[in-house]
């Protein structure tokens, strides 16, 4: 049982860990193209492309998440609240925003679809963020870090409120952002200006920080060795 449970941990330890660090290249991506669009080269062209990386990027981010709280729920005495709602939003919200970037590549209402995308986004970041607080609070997690000192207690503590806040407000500037593109007003530059927001949300608050903070909560070497023992 003991060697299973390790094994299992094991694989959703790597899965968690590729998946960071592929978003976090999704997210600097993102920022990239849109930081290129703002200066005028290609506007429309790049945000249908950011918008494309961006969809890739929150999929990777649910995965990664997934992996987080299976490998949390496996662990004794886990009691996590399921973040169900959180991750099918960024399933759904990913696969959406795909489909929305290449239809407005292939120029179909290309302002439209990408400005409907952001509003989709805005509004995916804001419902995830209540998932990444109840990964980085949940009580397994906590436990693990009674042994911790009492400054790393803090300043985990506060990383895992201000992870789940700033992205709540990254979120809600995107979708903002996102109805007033919509609306018209200065459709391309705003529609980037909220594609560069939620890169930026993705890179500093998504799954990179959520895996860092979990692996830094987790056991200690010789804690593993005692239960495999």
């Amino acid at each position: 049982m003991s060697m299973s449970y390790t094994s299992s941990t094991s694989v959703s330890r790597e899965a968690a860990t590729y998946g960071g660090f592929v978003d976090a290249l999704g997210g600097i991506a993102t920022i990239v193209l849109a930081i290129i669009g703002l200066s005028g080269v290609k506007p429309d062209i790049l945000a249908s492309i950011a918008t494309i990386v961006f969809g890739a990027a929150l999929l990777i981010q649910g995965g990664a998440m997934l992996s987080e709280f299976a490998e949390t729920e496996m662990t004794p005495d886990a009691n996590v609240a399921s973040g169900g709602g959180g991750l099918s939003a960024l399933f759904l919200v990913g696969i959406g925003g795909i489909v929305l970037g290449v239809l407005a590549l292939l120029g179909i209402r290309a302002t439209i679809l990408t400005g409907a995308a952001v509003i989709a986004f805005g509004s995916a970041l804001v419902i995830s963020s209540s998932a990444v607080w109840q990964l980085l609070t949940s009580r397994s997690v906590a436990m693990r870090f009674q042994a911790r000192p009492v400054v790393v207690r803090f300043i985990a503590s506060e990383v895992a409120a201000g992870s789940a806040g700033v992205q709540a407000m990254c979120g809600l500037s995107v979708i903002v952002l996102g109805i007033l593109a919509v609306c018209g007003v200065f459709t391309g530059p705003l529609t980037l200006v909220a594609l560069l927001v939620a890169g930026a949300s993705i890179l500093l608050t998504g799954s990179t920080l959520t895996g860092t903070m979990v692996g830094f909560m987790r056991d200690a070497p010789a804690a593993s060795t005692t239960r495999l023992g």
